[in-house]
């Protein structure tokens, strides 16, 4: 399994990584402020970041930081900021995607996971391969297809298992990223990535 991103005496020495929870254009379309909570690392008036995840990727200069209504130079892990950027450079940016130091953190839409299941009476339900979820990780929301380990039909509530993940679109992912799955519109279970693939 690959290390955990939640890891509170390394956060602040990785590279910059913030998922984006909102967009807003700015100065008539010129510039446009992505908001979020920054997870790891530091970012500088003057940083080049990355846009990672949903398809689209392409890096930009940040020109401004907006800490709760006051401007700053450098923001770090745990606060909420807003990052402006030139529209010309950020504007196919989009909620769910990551922000990230550029080449720290790669876009995959196939893993492998270690999944557990809700309990029944909390809304955890049968999964079977082809099963289609709704997966949560991030700041995005992205449908895919979970595949059971050979020889296994049926997981049930409370079930655990390494599974393997397609989702519909690449998103920025890492050993050890937590996430959340959706059955028919219910919470049904969550999981650790454990295993990038390329296919």
């Amino acid at each position: 399994m690959g290390e955990s991103l939640h890891q509170p005496w390394n956060a602040a020495e990785r590279p910059f990584l913030m998922p984006v929870s909102d967009v807003f254009p700015l100065r008539q379309g010129r510039a446009v402020m992505f908001t979020g909570a920054i997870e790891r690392g530091h970012v500088h008036t003057g940083d080049t970041v990355e846009f990672v995840g949903l398809g689209s990727g392409g890096c930009a200069l940040v020109t401004e930081i907006d800490a709760r209504g006051t401007r700053v130079d450098e923001a770090g892990v745990g606060m909420n900021v807003g990052l402006v950027l030139r529209a010309a450079e950020a504007g196919g940016g989009r909620q769910g995607q990551v922000l990230a130091a550029p080449g720290s953190v790669g876009a995959h839409a196939h893993f492998t996971a270690d999944i557990e299941l809700l309990p029944e009476e909390e809304g955890g339900r049968d999964v079977v391969t082809g099963s289609q979820l709704t997966f949560y990780a991030y700041t995005a929301a992205l449908r895919g297809t979970m595949t059971l380990p050979q020889g296994l039909d049926t997981l049930r509530p409370r079930g655990r298992a390494t599974v393997t993940v397609a989702l519909d679109r690449p998103l920025a992912l890492e050993g050890g990223r937590p996430f959340a799955f959706r059955h028919y519109g219910r919470a049904a279970g969550s999981g650790i990535v454990t295993r990038l693939l390329e296919r």
